[in-house]
């Protein structure tokens, strides 16, 4: 069945002031208006922006939250480069939550990072998703261990080392990283060598011949998208961080220690940091962009590792193509899941029929997750639009409003689409028969994959 969503009315024109919250506490109404004006004041519509806080707000679970610094990065080593700098300047603690920590170059650099600030004094947290991290050795685990760190494994694939509650397809798919409750990290980047490659959005050069790496699916370089947050918002993913541990039987954590009495603002953006768990019942990231697409009005630029629509997102993407909103997909030509890119090219033929543009990008093994609608609504995080993000794992998202952070939202998907290919109706409805029966395979086994 698919995942359920928290339905929300449709919005037209300014509306009541918007529900916010900041540094010190709830925003008033006077100053909500005084935010959401700012906003406007950048370059962009009004209209849309006004419609894009309205149906975020309404939204229900995690709070918009103003006065907060919002960094784009992209691809591993400008992520890590600003990871360990964060990691450097600690002062009290630091919580690591993610799906893949391998035991290879860039887990290594981590591990010694991580081990170097515990032996001086600081406290370390880390939380690691057990099929993410089962070919990781134990010995891994145990040198992290051995120096004071602590180290939390979320399901483990042996339910006899569990905890709490096991379930083998229930997974922790976060990448988040919180540094004394003040600056955090989140996105779609796990720790691994592969993103050591470069993934530049130059294209080839026509004639030119691809380098070895082009030629191997598994040794493309790895697109990916990461977010830097400093500001209040930090809380709210502090606390998702501190809830799973706390689920998963950890050593018990202060609260008091891990959120700052004071969060101080360092910004101005508005942002909603989003978490998703499959006891909830539905997922509110999944709500929150179905609401937005439904809402849209100009465009809606989606960029996506893994793709598997569900009915609801079909028709959402076809009906907003069909009243003439601008709608492109950015998706992998190539993929470490070709299962999951089977299942999802099952549903082209729909989305292309309505005016849906699907491109493939080219060169490189795509996991970014991202997406910006009408110029004002952005979000980033670790939720593929496939089965497995929406019923079965933990997943964390950022939704930044305002035209400032999506123009360069904007800027970075216009270059991965000068190096992607546009697909064809008509190229598509010939594709061959081998490629067909994939697609049906994948169809059946979307729920599980």
């Amino acid at each position: 069945m698919p995942p359920s969503v928290a339905r929300t009315a449709p919005v037209s024109g300014p509306t009541a002031p918007v529900d916010m919250e900041s540094a010190q506490g709830p925003v008033s109404p006077a100053r909500s208006r005084q935010i959401v004006n700012r906003l406007k004041a950048e370059p962009g519509p009004d209209s849309i922006l006004d419609q894009h806080l309205q149906v975020e707000s309404a939204v229900t679970g995690s709070p918009l939250v103003t006065g907060n610094a919002v960094t784009l990065l992209q691809d591993g080593e400008a992520t890590y480069r600003a990871m360990f700098q964060a990691i450097a300047a600690a002062r009290h603690h630091i919580n690591l939550e993610t799906y893949i920590l391998q035991d290879d170059e860039a887990g290594n650099r981590f591990a010694d990072a991580l081990i170097a600030r515990r032996q001086q004094g600081l406290q370390v947290n880390v939380l690691h998703d057990g099929v993410g991290t089962l070919e990781t050795p134990t010995s891994f685990f145990e040198r992290l261990k051995a120096a004071g760190i602590q180290v939390v494994e979320y399901n483990p694939v042996n339910p006899l080392r569990a905890k709490a509650g096991w379930d083998v397809n229930e997974r922790d798919h976060r990448k988040l990283l919180v540094v004394d409750g003040e600056v955090a990290f989140l996105g779609g980047i796990n720790i691994s060598a592969v993103y050591s490659g470069s993934a530049g959005s130059a294209p080839l050069k026509r004639g030119a011949r691809r380098p070895a790496a082009e030629n191997d699916a598994e040794q493309r370089p790895w697109r990916d998208t990461h977010l830097r947050i400093e500001g209040p918002v930090v809380a709210e993913l502090q606390k998702s961080f501190l809830e799973v541990w706390a689920a998963q039987k950890g050593p018990a954590l202060d609260a008091a220690q891990y959120l700052p009495a004071r969060p101080k603002a360092r910004g101005q953006q508005v942002v909603r940091a989003i978490a998703s768990s499959p006891d909830q019942g539905h997922s509110p990231i999944y709500a929150t962009l179905i609401s937005s697409i439904e809402h849209a009005e100009k465009r809606i630029w989606i960029m996506m590792a893994y793709f598997v629509p569900d009915p609801q997102l079909v028709a959402a993407l076809s009906a907003a193509a069909q009243r003439g909103v601008e709608v492109k997909l950015i998706l992998p030509r190539h993929s470490d899941a070709k299962l999951v890119l089977s299942a999802g090219r099952a549903q082209y033929g729909t989305l292309l029929d309505s005016g849906v543009q699907i491109y493939e990008r080219r060169h490189v093994l795509l996991h970014a997750k991202t997406a910006v609608i009408d110029g004002v609504w952005s979000t980033v995080g670790s939720s593929n639009l496939d089965w497995r993000s929406f019923v079965h794992n933990l997943e964390l998202n950022a939704v930044v409003l305002g035209s400032e952070f999506a123009e360069q939202m904007e800027q970075s998907f216009e270059r991965d689409l000068a190096v992607s290919d546009r697909l064809s109706l008509q190229a598509w409805q010939e594709r061959p028969l081998r490629q067909r029966v994939g697609e049906w395979i994948g169809q059946l086994l979307q729920y599980w994959l």
